[in-house]
This record gives structure tokens, sequence and C-alpha cells, in this order.
């Protein structure tokens, strides 16, 4: 009895041994001698290639915005231009459909900047608020330029029920102008008319004058308009020249300006834009994408206004 319980355990043994191996054969993959039969010396190993090449942006070289130089001696600055540079171009499909977009919209208000002699570079600053749209804020601020109502009233823009002009790109640039100029005129320099329009006039002064800084590299701000206009120039380095960071967009992917329209003057009240709209053998989708400024699906215009609606050709 005891003689076959000795042999049963050596053959369970012996069992248990070929089905370890086995196992650990087929986890394992190709044993050795498929390998050889197949031409395969080698362990096998499994590679995951990352096409990607991740660089620092170049920080040797002279940065300016609105004709105003970054100090790229100061180890803090390189260190605050390097991070919007880094952020923004590995922030991949945002960056590139800010420059797509950049082709639809920029001519017109590089157009308006120049009529009314503020930099050419502050057509980033749009950028920077809303992506280059009609964005609307938690708090608010609505548009390119995302004027709060108070705001982009007193800059001579209607806001009321059925028109909001702050959607109005042509209008609102121009009120845009007008403010920046005047941060301009009380700060003395454009990078602090800029980190004014991001923080407040009046919050601005009182942080200079109890830090009694003169420049906006000396203060130190909140972290938002900390970051400000180095995000300016950081937009502004990239969107102008896309292939030093890695953009390779052809002529073709870019958007087109909306320049393909005829206008018309409106006096009285509009019942419904969508009928508006058939009469002029539009969509009322592509009457809104011209005119964006008109918020309702009606226009009472009680004070008979004049006002100039797009509508585009060949629709």
């Amino acid at each position: 009895m005891q003689k076959s319980i000795v042999t049963y355990t050596l053959i369970l043994a012996a069992f248990l041994t070929i089905a370890v191996f086995a196992s650990s054969t087929s986890k394992g993959g190709t044993s050795a001698s498929a390998q050889k039969l197949s031409g395969n010396n080698s362990t096998t190993t499994t590679h995951h290639d990352l096409p990607q090449v991740i660089k620092s942006v170049n920080l040797n070289k002279d940065f300016l915005f609105a004709g105003e130089e970054f100090p790229m001696d100061n180890f803090d600055v390189r260190e605050r231009l390097d991070r919007e540079l880094s952020r923004n171009t590995y922030w991949h499909s945002n960056t590139l459909l800010n420059i797509k977009k950049g082709n639809k919209y920029f001519p017109l208000m590089k157009k308006i900047l120049k009529e009314y002699d503020v930099p050419e570079d502050f057509i980033y600053l749009s950028v920077a608020e809303s992506d280059l749209s009609n964005a609307v804020s938690p708090a608010g601020a609505r548009g390119f330029w995302q004027f709060m109502k108070a705001t982009g009233k007193q800059y001579g823009l209607e806001i009321g029920s059925d028109v909001d002009e702050r959607f109005h790109l042509e209008k609102a640039t121009v009120a845009f102008c007008k403010y920046i100029k005047g941060n301009k005129k009380r700060f003395g320099n454009w990078l602090l008319a800029a980190a004014a329009y991001n923080m407040g006039g009046t919050r601005l002064s009182k942080e200079i004058k109890a830090q009694k800084g003169k420049s906006y590299f000396d203060l130190n701000l909140n972290q938002e308009t900390s970051r400000y206009v180095f995000r300016l120039v950081a937009l502004k380095e990239i969107m102008t020249n896309p292939q030093d960071f890695g953009f390779y967009i052809e002529e073709a992917d870019l958007y087109k300006p909306i320049d393909n329209y005829y206008e018309v003057e409106v006096k009285e009240p509009v019942n419904n834009w969508g009928t508006f709209a058939q009469k002029y053998n539009i969509s009322y989708r592509m009457l809104k994408v011209y005119n964006p400024w008109l918020v309702k699906t009606s226009l009472a215009n009680k004070n008979r206004n004049s006002y100039v609606v797009k509508i585009p050709k060949g629709s």
C-alpha cells in the first residue's frame, strides 16, 4: 500500500512538472525550438514607437512685443517666456486651429489697428482672450476682445436683447483700439497697457504704487497677469513662424477670410430673421455666421436705428 502511494506521488509530481512547463512556454510566446525553426534566435521584445520629437524652444534671440524689448538677460524673464512658448508649442490642436483662423480674421483686424495707430502685435491679444472666437466667459465677457457689458457700452458698442456688438468684429476691434490707447496713455508703454487690459487699470495702478515698479517685468502680479504678456509674445512667435515650432500647414488648409458678401441696410423692425434670410436666398445659419451680433431671431428696433447686415454671395 505504502509503495503504491509513493509511486502515485511520483507520477503526480511528473505530471505537474510537465503542466507548469507547458504553461510557461505558452505565456512566454514562441518556444526556443520554434524560434530556431523561424530563424529567430533572439528573445522576442515588444516595442512602442512614439513618432514625436520634444525639444526645448530657442530662447537665444531677441523678443519684442509692440516694439518693446524683453530683457532676456534676466533669468526670471527667460523662464517665464520659456513656459509660455513651450505650453503653446505643444498645445497642438489649439495652436493649430488658431493659426488657421488667423488667416481668416487677421487681415481685417490689422487694417483697423493700423487706422487707429495701434501696433499690429495686438492682434495676438484677441488670440489670448478668445482663441479668435465669439467666446462667452463665465463672468459675462463676450466676443473676440472679451468686453464686459459696461466697458463695451463705454466704448460705443450697442449691447441689448436683440443686438450685441461685442460680437461685431469690426466695431469691437475699433472699441478695443480706443481702450488700449487709453491704457497706453495712462501707463506710458504698451506692455503695461496690455497688463492693464487683463487685470484692470485701477488694480494695476495700485500694484505699481505699492511695489514701486517701473516696468511690467518689475512687478509681482497675480498669476494670470504675470503670464499674460509672455503669452502674447509666445503666440506672436509661433503664429508668425509656425514651421519653426513644428507646425506645417498648407495654404489650402488655412481658413479663408469672409469677404464675399454685399450689405443691406435695415431701418425697420424684423419679425423673423429666418424669413429675412429666405428673402435673400440664404439660410438662417449663414446669416448668423456673417452677422453674429444679431443675437435673437427678431429685431424690435423701436428707435428705428440703421443696421448694416452682411449677405453672403452665391449661397
